[in-house]
């Protein structure tokens, strides 16, 4: 038979009713043929109660006995789910993480997979079962503990199974109808993709679009995995939602296929630091060290000092960091500086920015996109403080205040209201 993986993020189960929902979806494609692996999160809101009980109880807590706690929201969706489709006559039944098993590394409530062996789960389709409705988010570490994957780890275990069996496809349900141009909150013309490529979604999910998990898509590009996001909410057909696939797939797309943006972001520079040969690794090694993700980063043109204290050249180093993490980087540089391994004049920190990124498959072979970012944004009085580019993506650094105009002015700029 072929296979299909189907997973259900905690708004689309987070009550009995929806789980139902779910189940006529799960069902629906058991009569057109499919086996079966249904992947759910934990009922909405679930996962925070969890949490929120574990840190009450052991504000040191012990991260093994964490994983235990805040892994058995999704068991209890798995048994809810696969009863629901019993009562409908569907063949089903749930699946644990270690039951299947998922096999993961030791870094608990930051697990990654080592591997999943098919054997059982395919010895029961064998048998007759049609549904196997596998608990999201967890697995089994060497040392036969429960492990938890970070949050957003149900995406990343549903594009999982679909490498390790095979699957036809991946089909995402959420509570959007698929991927936008940009967020439909913020821009009235946001357009619904059909498809988009691989890379571009990996680029708006780490830029901040919040649909697919960033793991989840790296992995589907790994072992090319197509997905399909669509809503839990609505009918839908084999056309719906929208398919994340290989460049291949997309016949011809607009320059740009969407606008980014992330409202978490800090900007800080260290003035007056050395112009000399390992300065980088001695500011940014540390920032690693504690954990610091650090994303865009400029270094000034060099000048001579003729000041005494600074006999050499001299220059000055900006980089933005998620805003959460800027007291954990303040400390790194102040404790770097302290040991004598930087030095700098000052350290400024503004958590006042946003993040507005165009991205786009396009951007390879064609020019001027840069030009007209830069002139849309300079058409409303936005100044950009720091730039980043890749091969398909622009990256600015603005006035927070500015983040919303700034997203609408650049959807208007390359139109993407219109299909290519």
């Amino acid at each position: 038979m072929p296979l299909l993986v189907m997973k259900f993020g905690g708004t689309s189960v987070a009550d009995l009713d929806r789980i139902k929902n779910a189940a006529l979806k799960v069902k629906r494609e058991v009569e057109r043929g499919y086996d079966v692996i249904v992947i759910v999160s934990a009922m909405s809101g679930k996962t925070n109660e969890l949490v929120g009980w574990v840190e009450q109880t052991s504000p040191l807590f012990d991260a093994r006995e964490y994983d235990a706690v805040v892994s058995s929201g999704e068991n209890v969706t798995a048994g809810l789910m696969a009863l629901t489709l019993q009562e409908m006559d569907v063949p089903a039944r749930s699946w644990q993480g270690w039951q299947v098993p998922i096999n993961t590394t030791s870094a608990h409530s930051a697990a990654r997979f080592v591997s999943i062996p098919p054997d059982n789960i395919e010895a029961k389709f064998a048998e007759g079962m049609k549904v196997a409705v596998i608990a999201g988010f967890q697995g089994l570490s060497p040392e036969g503990r429960i492990t938890t994957l970070g949050r957003g780890g149900s995406d990343t275990t549903a594009v999982a199974f679909a490498a390790a069996f095979g699957a036809e496809r991946c089909d995402i349900y959420t509570d959007v109808d698929g991927i936008y141009t940009t967020d439909p909150r913020i821009s009235s013309k946001a357009r619904k993709l059909d498809r988009i490529a691989f890379e571009e979604m990996l680029e708006l999910a780490s830029l901040g679009a919040k649909v697919l998990q960033t793991r989840s898509v790296e992995l589907a590009i790994r072992y090319n995995v197509r997905l399909r996001v669509l809503s839990s909410f609505e009918d839908t057909d084999e056309t719906s939602g929208t398919l994340v696939c290989g460049e291949d797939e997309i016949m011809e797309s607009k320059v740009v296929s969407g606008i980014a943006y992330s409202r978490d972001e800090a900007k800080i520079t260290l003035f007056t630091i050395e112009d000399r040969p390992g300065v980088a690794s001695a500011i940014f090694g540390p920032l690693s060290e504690a954990g610091v993700n650090v994303d865009m980063i400029v270094q000034n043109i060099s000048e001579k000092d003729y000041d005494e204290s600074h006999p050499g050249a001299v220059t000055d180093m900006t980089f933005s960091c998620p805003i959460n993490q800027v007291a954990r980087a303040k400390k790194a540089l102040e404790d770097a500086m302290g040991a004598g391994i930087i030095k700098y004049d000052d350290l400024i920190i503004d958590t006042d920015v946003a993040k507005i990124s165009v991205v786009g498959i396009g951007m390879r072979s064609h020019a001027g996109v840069a030009a007209k970012m830069f002139q849309a944004l300079s058409a409303e009085n936005i100044n950009i403080k720091v730039i980043s580019t890749s091969e398909i993506k622009i990256s600015v650094l603005i006035d927070r205040k500015y983040m919303e105009l700034a997203v609408q002015a650049l959807h208007d700029a390359f139109e993407l209201e219109k299909s290519a």
